[in-house]
């Protein structure tokens, strides 16, 4: 663990654009949850609802959303509390977990093996051959690389990730424990004797600045490619089937799974538990809610809910009615009554 470092209020304030209310001269030296907050903590509040935590704090100072005007402690305005914590916490705690650095003596290099400038393997990490690992790439303990794999610079792959041959991954991807990449899509022909197993002999295609929760399973492709583009974000426990195509900087949160063949756009937002059929498309800039059934293609610009999926509007409304079928139905057998249809 890094020594703490202090800042001023003066300087933290200027370093993440804020309006410092309070003593400027005062410092902080660590970041903490403002409930377990002591003398010398920065603590944050991140939505105006939750000002009332301020009163109980023994933090030093609180950085708070721009229209929070008083505290009885120094208060540092932003815009956006979120990217405030960013700021801060690179400049008082700039490697809050330090990586481990060179190759263990347990690692298990195969021929033919490219290691750029200052790339740390740790313990029992294995490569296989051919395998290319670019400058400043970490790859923690008991981690596998397949043959003929190339991962760019300054990665990160924490421990137990398996990333199987012929896997292409660009500069500063981030991959949590946990990971498969590259094993076989799930493909099968009924036969009479049975479930024949139809080969995988594609890839997997991850480019830059891509990041991958726990336990993410990315299958490889039947021929061409399964690719995540530029800058997408992966929450945990989330499967991609053979085939995909994932856009440049979409937000993917867990349980999500999706199935072969799916394309989707640039900019979508996917909420947890969703899941799509196979081969549908997903537009640009779209937003699927939380738990929603995707069964047929989304057009760009779009918010849908609900399974099926629909227009969120349209959703909402046929779930309003449900809470009312009890009454519709009593009111229809008393009209049929009325009438004398049975």
């Amino acid at each position: 663990m890094t020594a703490k470092k202090k800042i001023s209020l003066e300087e933290l304030a200027k370093h993440i654009g804020g309006e410092l209310i309070g003593d400027r001269n005062l410092t902080v030296s660590n970041i903490c949850d403002i409930e377990e907050a002591r003398k010398g903590d920065l603590v944050f509040i991140f939505r105006k609802k939750s000002k009332g935590l301020l009163e109980k704090t023994k933090g030093s100072c609180a950085v708070v959303p721009e229209g929070l005007e008083a505290a009885p402690i120094p208060i540092i305005k932003c815009k956006n509390p979120s990217l405030a914590f960013k700021k801060a916490a690179e400049l008082i705690l700039p490697q809050h977990i330090p990586h481990p650095k060179g190759i263990h003596k347990t690692a298990s290099v195969g021929k033919n093996v490219k290691l750029g400038k200052d790339v740390t393997l740790g313990a029992y990490a294995c490569l296989e051959d051919g395998a290319e690992i670019g400058d400043g790439t970490i790859i923690y303990a008991h981690c596998y690389i397949g043959c003929s794999t190339k991962i760019g610079k300054d990665c990160v792959i924490y421990p137990n990730v398996t990333i199987r041959e012929n896997v292409k991954i660009g500069d500063r991807v981030i991959i949590h424990p946990g990971c498969v990449i590259g094993a076989d899509g799930f493909g099968y022909e009924q036969t009479e004797r049975g479930h024949e197993k139809i080969p995988h002999i594609g890839n997997v295609i991850i480019e830059d600045d891509v990041e991958l929760g726990a336990c993410v399973t990315v299958d490889r492709a039947k021929i061409a490619h399964t690719k995540i583009q530029r800058g997408t974000k992966i929450d945990n426990l989330v499967q991609i089937a053979h085939n995909v195509t994932i856009g440049k900087n979409c937000i993917i949160v867990a349980q999500t799974g999706i199935s072969g063949s799916v394309k989707i756009g640039n900019n979508v937002m996917i909420g947890g538990q969703v899941g799509f059929v196979e081969h549908v498309e997903v537009g640009d800039n779209a937003m699927i809610a939380a738990q929603s059934g995707v069964m047929k293609s989304v057009p760009p610009n779009t918010i849908i809910l609900g399974t099926p999926a629909r227009p969120i509007g349209k959703t909402k409304r046929v779930w309003a009615l449900w809470d009312k079928l009890p009454e519709i139905y009593e009111r229809l057998k008393a009209v049929e009554k009325k009438l004398g249809i049975k």
